[in-house]
This record gives structure tokens, C-alpha cells and sequence, in this order.
């Protein structure tokens, strides 16, 4: 990784940070961004300097209010598709733990895991949306990332695609053999339990570093396209 780039990522975790009250003065949230994020010694170089995080801050106010943003991104009410971008571009600068997430940014795994998605299903519009939304509460708030996504989301999707997003966990709990037997029974009884749990492996598969994506922008038009075609 460029030392341009984790600048970047660096000042974009630090302005979350304060975003979302974990911190309240730019030199904490600095060194608090560079202890999640890199775990490692960060050379001077390598850490961004006030103004780099004061302009995240501006760049994400949007994110500070969801009725503000909500205002920001619907010329009609309609306009789906500008809030799935403006909730999805960020996702690019969250740096992910390389333990668990080889590949790199929070984007480029959506990006990944909606790929996957198509080729199990490639005419399921409301799955295909869930495998490529189902991360942007990242974005917002990564103590709760599924939380804040299905606040993000809500008016925008279905609630068959918000109920794959919020169960998405659930689907890796029950592959790592943790999750109870009173929630894989409430899962089961869904009708979209199969689903879940294909989107829970592609979500888990989507972790390559190098795989071929389409772009953000070839995906919204992908979903756009279907979204035309099913008359919706």
C-alpha cells in the first residue's frame, strides 16, 4: 500500500471516529485510527495531518444526519440508486482487518461478493442488492455496521433485502457452528433461508485479493438495468 493511500484511509477512519463520537479531538482520533487500522508502527509520512481530516469531515457531513442525507440524495423519491452510491463510494476508504479481510477496502469486498451473487442468481434483484449493500453501514458506524446500514437503507430497499442484510451474521454464525438453536430455527422457518446462506458464502468467498470486480459504477448499472427490466 502506498503511503498516499493509507493517508487517505488514516484520515477517513479518524474523521468517522469523530463523526460518530468515539473521539473529539483530531490528534486522539489520529492515533486511534492508526491502532484499528494498521496495528503496527505508522511512519510520519503515513499519518494524515489535521486538514486532511478536517476535509473528510466535510467531504461525509451527509453522514451526520440521516434526514439531511436523505434530502441530499433524493432529487425524486424515487432515486434509489444515487443514495446506493453515496452510501457505497465511502466503503473505499475502510480499510479492513487483513486477518479476516485479505483482499483490502470495505468496496472492493462488495464489489466481490455482488460478482459471486450473479452468478447464483442473476435475475434476483432484491438478493443482488443485498450482496452489494449488505457492508455500507461500514461506513457509518463499524461498531454496529448492520445496524447502521439498515438505517442508512430504510425507504431505499425491500424488506426481503433488508432481511438478508440483517441476517447476513447469523448466516457466518451458523457456518462457524456458533449460532444457537432458537435463531437457526427462527432462520429456517423463512423462505429465504437457502438464500441467506449463499449469500453468506459469497460474502465469505468474496475475500480474494487481485479478483477481477466490475466497477462501482458497472454494478449500479447492472442493478439499474435489471431494476428497468422488471419494470420497477
Amino acid at each position: 500500500m502506498t503511503l498516499e493511500k493509507l493517508r487517505r484511509q488514516l484520515a477517513a477512519e479518524a474523521a468517522r471516529l469523530i463523526r460518530i463520537g468515539r473521539e473529539t479531538e483530531i490528534p486522539r482520533a489520529r492515533m486511534a485510527a492508526a491502532r484499528s487500522l494498521v496495528r503496527s508502527w505508522v511512519p510520519p509520512d503515513g499519518l494524515p495531518d489535521d486538514v486532511e481530516i478536517r476535509d473528510e469531515l466535510q467531504r461525509h457531513q451527509w453522514m451526520l444526519d440521516a434526514e439531511d442525507r436523505s434530502e441530499l440524495v433524493s432529487e425524486t423519491e424515487h432515486d434509489h440508486f444515487r443514495h446506493y452510491r453515496l452510501l457505497l463510494s465511502p466503503l473505499e476508504q475502510v480499510l479492513q482487518s487483513p486477518e479476516s479481510h485479505p483482499e483490502g477496502d470495505a468496496l472492493y469486498h462488495s464489489l466481490q461478493v455482488f460478482a459471486l451473487a450473479r452468478v447464483e442468481s442473476p435475475w434476483d434483484q432484491e438478493f443482488l442488492l443485498a450482496a452489494l449493500l449488505h457492508d455500507v453501514g461500514k461506513g457509518i458506524d463499524a461498531r454496529d455496521h448492520v445496524a447502521a446500514g439498515l438505517v442508512a437503507l430504510d425507504g431505499h430497499v425491500t424488506e426481503r433485502t433488508a432481511w438478508l442484510i440483517e441476517n447476513h451474521p447469523d448466516a457466518h454464525r451458523l457456518h462457524d457452528g456458533t449460532l444457537g438453536a432458537r435463531a437457526l430455527r427462527r432462520l429456517r422457518e423463512h423462505p429465504d433461508y437457502d438464500l441467506l446462506l449463499t449469500l453468506g458464502r459469497c460474502d465469505r468467498d468474496g475475500r480474494v485479493p487481485g479478483a477481477v470486480v466490475p466497477t462501482l459504477d458497472e454494478a449500479l448499472a447492472a442493478l439499474q438495468e435489471l431494476a428497468e427490466m422488471c419494470g420497477e
